[in-house]
């Protein structure tokens, strides 16, 4: 793979990856790394993608309401998404 390509990424990631680990506390019983690779994956499919080379170039765009208003988007998908997993092991162990 090209080295240009190898550089691309989607610029929520980290945040969604810093977001899930801050909420880790409030959901002790889910905090089996594997659990957490899956609440993460639930979390970006909820955010809309924003694919960047280096993170200064979507950062540096973003006036602080916009900054602020994905902030929040990001900490919303993520409790959504623990929530969302909490729910689809407690319907498994139903079974």
């Amino acid at each position: 793979m090209s080295t240009e390509f190898a550089s691309i990424h989607n610029h929520h990631e980290r945040a969604v990856f810093d977001a899930v680990l801050a909420a880790a506390p409030r959901f002790a019983h889910l905090s089996d790394p594997q659990i957490q690779a899956d609440v993460a994956c639930v979390a970006l499919n909820r955010l809309p993608p924003r694919y960047i080379r280096h993170a200064i170039d979507f950062s540096f765009y973003l006036t602080d309401p916009e900054r602020a208003e994905n902030e929040a988007a990001i900490r919303e998908a993520v409790d959504f998404a623990y929530q969302f997993v909490q729910a689809k092991m407690a319907m498994r162990a139903r079974r």
